[in-house]
């Protein structure tokens, strides 16, 4: 069969529906993409021009963010992707990104500990390395360095089957017996370097995903080979990566159509394996609904949140493949990551590379932008008054504020920012004095997924009796205080892997490419977005019985000699062993 005459419909824009349009695209389909967003491209990976700052002074706007980029050595497809995405001036988006040096642990009252990221190659970093460990060590007794270090080689040890059987049920917080210890022990190991980097809560999160991101980032910092453990964009991303990609997706001939949403789908009702029929697509910015979209074959690339919503709006569909109810179930899973960037009126580069804010209530975790961005002009950006972004992640916004004791989910937009500036002053000053000051904030900006809604006053009954009352002002249209997040992020709870759908589905002409699918990667992130678009490309080529090349998929490797341990430990699961220490053997 040939695939150049089969058509598809990629059903959302963010990383998951462009690469699966890239990898469709190559391999000779027609490849249209619904992207709801009315400008940008990529998602919860876009970066944007801050509404306001293009001042009188200049024609440039100020650049924000969903969130910062990440991307760790241990990610091969989403890699694998920009390496095939060529630049104006020659080379690859895959150039664009830059090596980060340091990653460090801010605590409030104390100076930060500040560790390399590789293995130490020379003298110097010898000693900083060491003096690095002591510190920590300091602020943590023998007992529990030494537990956490066992509980890590365990994992590191452990083979996959009981990663999924044992892990997968166990919380991080009961696996790192977190109430056991001290509070030290809870803010720089079991959360500090969990809920701040995949935004997951340690008490409720599957110690399977936790385990798993957390082993191959210690893999990556031990391989001398690569330098490669924390990798950040060289600009916006944007401008980076994702506006090159859009541009290179057009080229080979993907249709965009922006502004355009997926708003219900539609079943053959004379199939004996029901097929979709057609989907219906909405103009955002109207409500005006389209003509119905008709396609070989369907790609539904939306977050886990709007698939829930689609599928449940959909009885034929869960009818023609009842698994998808379990895409509803995993709709609830979701906790909120989002940025603000501070755009400072003096360099700040205290390291190179991300700040845990291990006392933060709000789990705050920061980079300094523009250290990595040697070739971005800010001179003409808001009157060049911004010499300095520092980039910052939100990743706990139902704990109270360290300083107001409101929940970041309970206060004003304007009440998030500022406290999340005072929690950013409380660590970063601890040391070295006022290293950040409030004259030194020349704009802040909060992203603008975080939103408060406004209700009419005849929906008001409703929302009192659902809230258990609150307090509102007169006037027909009033704004509840209640935040609302447009793009929250899919987290890994426990005994959560069941929910997860294959990128094929019972529905022949139906397939996923989002960040909940299984895949190898098994977080919401990037990579698995890729992945799961690999598989969806892969599944596709299969059912138009296309020859092209399929998409190569790549499992998680662990260095010599831990396979070995892992294989002694397989032989252990499959008689109904427990762990045991391979050291301890015989």
């Amino acid at each position: 069969m040939n695939p150049s005459k089969k058509t598809v419909a990629i059903l959302g824009g963010g990383v998951g529906g462009m690469s699966a349009a890239h990898m469709l695209a190559r391999r000779g389909f027609i490849v249209t993409v619904y992207e709801a967003a009315p400008v940008y491209v990529g998602g919860k990976a876009r970066s944007v021009d801050v509404p306001g700052t293009a001042l009188p002074c200049d024609d440039k706007p100020l650049p924000g963010e969903h969130g910062f980029r990440f991307f760790p050595g241990f990610y091969r497809h989403i890699i694998d992707t920009m390496k095939e995405i060529p630049l104006v001036d020659g080379g690859s988006v895959f150039d664009n990104l830059v090596a980060t040096d340091t990653v460090q642990l801010s605590q409030i009252g104390k100076c930060p500990v500040t560790l390399p990221l590789e293995l130490p190659s020379s003298p110097a970093q010898i000693i900083e390395f060491i003096k690095a460990l002591q510190e920590l060590s300091g602020e943590l007794t023998d007992d529990e360095v030494e537990f956490f270090a066992a509980r890590l080689w365990q994992l590191m040890t452990s083979c996959d089957e009981r990663f999924m059987s044992d892990y997968e049920a166990i919380s991080w917080w009961e696996y790192t017996a977190a109430d056991n210890f001290s509070e030290a022990y809870r803010q720089l190991l079991v959360q500090g370097l969990t809920r701040s980097l995949v935004a997951a809560k340690a008490n409720v999160a599957s110690t399977r995903t936790i385990g798993v991101m957390f082993t191959q980032l210690l893999y990556t910092m031990i391989d001398g080979e690569k330098s490669n453990t924390d990798r950040v964009l060289n600009s916006p991303t944007n401008d980076a990566w994702l506006n090159p990609w859009l541009d290179y997706l057009q080229s080979i001939g993907v249709v965009y159509n922006h502004g355009q949403a997926v708003s219900g789908i539609r079943m053959e009702s004379d199939s004996v394996r029901a097929s979709i029929a057609s989907v219906e697509v909405t103009e955002v910015a109207t409500g005006t609904v389209l003509p119905a979209v008709t396609a070989d074959y369907f790609v539904l690339a939306v977050p886990v949140d709007i698939a829930g919503e689609l599928i449940t709006a959909s009885p034929d569909l869960m009818s023609a493949d009842p698994s998808l109810r379990n895409v509803v179930k995993l709709a609830d899973n979701v906790e909120w990551m989002n940025g603000i960037q501070f755009f400072l009126s003096e360099e700040f580069a205290r390291h190179r590379g991300h700040t845990i804010y291990a006392g933060s209530n709000w789990a705050l975790t920061s980079i300094s932008q523009l250290q990595f961005w040697p070739d971005y002009d800010m001179s003409d950006r808001f009157c060049g008054r911004a010499k300095a972004i520092l980039s910052v992640d939100i990743s706990d916004w139902s704990a109270p504020g360290n300083i107001n004791g409101k929940p970041a989910i309970d206060c004003t937009r304007q009440e998030v920012i500022d406290e999340t500036w005072e929690q950013l002053k409380q660590e970063i000053n601890s040391c070295d004095g006022d290293l950040v000051t409030d004259d030194m904030l020349v704009f802040a900006y909060l992203d603008s997924s975080i939103y408060v809604p406004t209700v009419m006053r005849k929906d008001l009954d409703r929302l009192k009796e659902r809230l258990g009352g609150l307090m509102v002002a007169e006037e027909d249209d009033v704004t509840i205080r209640e935040l609302k997040n447009k793009e929250p992020m899919l987290v890994n709870l426990i005994n959560s892997w069941s929910l997860r759908p294959s990128a094929y589905t019972n529905v022949p002409n139906l397939f996923l490419a989002a960040d909940y699918v299984s895949t190898n990667t098994d977080l919401a992130c990037m990579e698995g977005a890729d992945e799961a678009a690999r598989r969806a490309t892969n599944s596709i080529l299969d059912a138009s019985g296309s020859n092209a090349r399929a998409c190569e998929i790549w499992p998680f490797e662990s260095p010599f000699p831990l396979p070995g341990f892992q294989a002694l430990d397989k032989w252990r699961w499959k008689r109904g062993l427990e762990w045991k220490n391979p050291l301890s053997f015989p």
